[in-house]
């Protein structure tokens, strides 16, 4: 869970307005003849998508605070050279907030999806408009099949990707390492027995928290999806998050078993906090924090935790920060990664929207958005020398890697009653000391 989608702050006052002059075409552009605009050199990617001057299209997304400034950042070259307004709103509950809407018949046009699975509930409930020809193709050009097949139901598209998180990592400080003589494991094995020489010492070697508001325990359900990918294997997976097995079979007991020796070792956590507890009441925000004082070594996080280091860290091979990639359990089962992402989908097929839509799924979009920062996207056609960020850079490789083999977050694709209820309330109490078996029983026993 929690992708783009973290629980962010809204927008102050002063830089609201500065995004909405931004996404209406703010500037000396503005203000000059459309007609002249949209002829310049400039605007010659954007003729594809011209031909509606004067319109605009709603957008609701989880993407708030300065994630969406970079959005409309993204985005301005095709306001200004199409004369479509973007008006985007960002909501920290998005989920709710979309539903709500959808109640009440007050649908945005665009919406941005992080949980596939309730994507797909509005698909069943007729209100999600298939995608265009010019959606088609970019999709097709843009992503691999496994992208490709989230946003599709009943051999028909409904959503395309747009940014993607690599959760299949562990950031350290590179100083320390190489102060304390340690390497980068590349397996399990090795982690564990780094895990190890650093508890010996007296440390605690991992920091964790799950807290999240009333989103809390999302980060232990990565956790067990991360485990399960390496431990049960990619085919356990896919049949687990499609309920073909219990939440309570023996080999997810396994999983959370063995996510247990790290999570649950009170050698092992919670590094610059307290006891094993502890993590049920840390941030997720503030969670890896004391890698920079340290008092803790390890954090495995996603991607997007990248946008926590206080200013002035520096997040790089030889910074202060840094990530590596969280190694296999059993190498005969390909490299794992766990990932994340937000998805476009249509509740309005006005020309407007499809040529909106068209844009965020290409790689005119991404190459726009990844120089920014802060940002991933599984689009092939993307040049990886525009990801400016070392772990964006870092995430791209990853996902471009031939071995990896990749799995969306499992909580994201369960019905909204379990991934985003049971599964997250249930890994809590779990955290806080309920067994394994009683834990997974409850969450079974949710699923609708």
């Amino acid at each position: 869970m929690i992708s783009s989608v973290g629980r962010r702050r809204a927008l102050p006052v002063a830089a609201a307005c500065a995004l909405a002059l931004i996404m209406a075409g703010c500037g000396s552009a503005a203000t000059m003849d459309r007609a002249s605009v949209a002829r310049s050199a400039e605007c010659e990617p954007y003729r594809p998508y011209q031909g509606h001057d004067g319109t605009t299209v709603s957008m609701l997304g989880p993407v708030t605070h300065l994630e969406a400034n970079k959005l409309a950042q993204a985005w301005r070259h095709f306001v200004n050279c199409t004369g479509i307004r973007i008006d985007y709103k960002g909501s920290s509950n998005f989920e709710k907030d979309l539903q709500d809407r959808v109640d009440k018949n007050d649908l945005p046009d665009i919406a941005l999806f992080s949980q596939p699975g309730q994507m797909q509930g509005f698909v069943a409930d007729g209100k999600l408009k298939p995608a265009s020809a010019a959606v088609n193709t970019a999709a097709q050009k843009g992503w691999s099949t496994d992208w490709q097949n989230y946003g599709m139901a009943n051999g028909t598209r409904y959503a395309t990707p747009l940014g993607a998180s690599v959760k299949s990592l562990v950031w350290y400080s590179p100083q320390a390492f190489k102060k304390r003589g340690y390497e980068v494991p590349e397996s399990w094995d090795d982690l564990i027995a780094l895990s190890d020489r650093i508890a010996a010492s007296g440390a605690k070697p991992w920091c964790a928290g799950i807290e999240s508001g009333a989103a809390t325990g999302w980060p232990a359900t990565d956790w067990i999806e991360d485990v399960a990918l390496r431990l049960a294997g990619p085919a356990v997976y896919d049949r687990w998050v499609k309920h073909e097995i219990t939440f309570n079979d023996p080999q997810i007991v396994a999983v959370v078993d063995k996510a247990g020796t790290i999570l649950r070792n009170p050698r092992y956590v919670n590094g610059g906090y307290a006891g094993v507890a502890s993590i049920a009441t840390t941030s997720y925000v503030s969670a890896g924090l004391p890698l920079l004082t340290g008092k803790c070594t390890l954090h495995r996080q996603a991607s997007f935790y990248g946008n926590q280091w206080p200013r002035g860290t520096k997040v790089a091979e030889d910074g202060d920060i840094f990530a590596f990639y969280l190694p296999p359990i059993d190498p005969a089962k390909g490299k794992p990664v766990l990932v994340a992402g937000d998805f476009v989908a249509a509740f309005a097929d006005r020309p407007e929207v499809e040529a909106v839509w068209a844009y965020l799924a290409s790689a005119e979009f991404a190459a726009s958005r990844a120089p920014l920062g802060g940002w991933v996207s599984a689009n092939k056609n993307i040049d990886l020398g525009l990801f400016t960020n070392p772990v964006d850079r870092l995430s791209a490789e990853i996902l471009r890697d031939p071995k990896s083999v990749a799995r969306f977050d499992a909580s994201d694709q369960m019905p909204a009653k379990v991934g985003a209820g049971s599964f997250w309330t249930g890994m809590t109490a779990w955290i806080k000391g309920q067994g394994t078996r009683a834990t997974l029983d409850a969450i079974e026993a949710s699923w609708p």
